[in-house]
């Protein structure tokens, strides 16, 4: 008789299909490469890309004394290294529109008798500091009076009586006001940009599996074959996603409001206005990345590996100005970046679309690049 086969044993089939799997993963490049870059992308990020630091701060000045030592504060701000050259506004109401729009972080007012007050040995600058982003704004201020009260004010102009001894010299007292935030609270600028993360968690996430998983399912050709575009069959995915997205917004949005009591002070129209690139951008980037991956671990891989450095970079958790030069320019290639912007100028400022019209374009432009891209991707495949 012969010996009967005995079955084998319950490790010689674990071995057997860890086996299968790990010659399936041998074989998927773009999978290892991208498991051994992301580590390598992240640990330069938080190494170079995080600080708290002020680099290039946007800054406007009011000089209303106009005087040798008044342009010798601006030249001292100037040459710090912290600040971008500071712009010369005409009136009160410029600077302070500027600082609505985003445009400066810092606006300092230098009075019209300025050297009159640094002869009497009081001498005093206004100094109105963007505090929508309290880390940003605790950082500048601390700057702007640290080089105020820096100033050599020896080299003044002589008082009158050129025969008494010279006076002490006073350092400049910069009076500071914290406009949008005027107690620096951190919870208005997490929670003004805590859609922006929703929405780029919710829209790489889904979208990236659509298209693989129909190609895995074998539906992919399917549809494809259909009398259809290529663009209108992407357009129909994101229609019902898109509707998601705004369900998203306005939840996370009206509970910020209810549990924390941080409301939009801009239209809520606006918000929703504003949104819209967004969300068609993001998706859109989602669908692409779904069009070019093979696996559905490639795709959930890939949108993790985005979404992180469009987390770090954006500005939605460190503020983007507090980047070294390179690394604040790379986080302008991501939708998050833009959209954060216009979100916080809407929440935090209460700003119209004119004031958001700029992000709102480039989120448009990043929408019909990958809508063309798409198109060129889906096309390949069908030819």
């Amino acid at each position: 008789m012969s010996a009967v086969a005995r079955p084998p044993g319950f490790w010689s089939n674990v071995a057997a299909v860890a086996y299968k799997e790990a010659s399936v993963l041998r074989h998927d490049r773009a999978l290892l490469v991208m498991v051994f870059a992301q580590p390598l992308i992240m640990l330069l990020l938080f190494g170079l890309a995080l600080s708290t630091k002020p680099r290039n701060v946007p800054w406007v000045v009011l000089d209303r004394s106009n005087t040798v030592l008044s342009r010798r504060l601006i030249q001292e701000v100037d040459a710090s290294g912290y600040f971008l050259p500071g712009a010369r506004v005409g009136s009160y109401e410029e600077g302070l529109a500027r600082l609505q729009r985003g445009a400066a972080a810092a606006f300092v007012v230098i009075p019209a008798d300025f050297r009159r007050a640094v002869e009497r040995e009081r001498p005093r600058v206004q100094a109105m500091v963007d505090g929508s982003d309290p880390l940003t704004a605790a950082r500048v201020s601390g700057y702007l009076v640290q080089l105020a009260r820096g100033l050599d004010t020896s080299a003044r102009p002589a008082v009158r009586d050129v025969t008494a001894p010279p006076g002490r010299d006073e350092p400049i007292d910069v009076r500071q006001r914290f406009w949008f935030n005027p107690t620096l609270r951190d919870r208005e600028f997490f929670l003004a940009a805590i859609a922006g993360i929703l929405l780029t968690n919710l829209c790489l996430s889904v979208m990236s599996l659509g298209l693989v998983a129909e190609r895995e399912l074998g539906t992919f050709e399917q549809t494809l074959s259909l009398p259809t575009t290529p663009i209108q069959i992407v357009l129909g995915k994101l229609v019902p996603y898109g509707v998601v997205a705004y369900f998203v917004l306005f939840f996370a949005t009206a509970m910020a409001g209810l549990l924390f009591g941080v409301w939009p002070r801009g239209s809520w129209l606006d918000l929703a206005i504003v949104t819209l690139p967004f969300v068609l951008a993001s998706l859109g980037l989602g669908v692409f990345v779904s069009a070019v991956v093979r696996t559905s671990a490639q795709a959930v891989f890939i949108s993790v590996f985005f979404i992180l450095p469009s987390i770090v970079l954006s500005g939605v958790v460190l503020p983007y100005q507090l980047m070294p030069a390179g690394i604040r320019e790379l986080g302008g290639i991501f939708p998050l970046r833009w959209y954060q912007i216009a979100l916080r100028r809407v929440v935090t400022r209460g700003a119209g679309l004119g004031d958001v019209w700029e992000p709102m374009l480039v989120l448009g432009v990043m929408f019909a690049v990958v809508l063309l891209a798409i198109r060129w991707r889906l096309k390949a495949r069908l030819d």
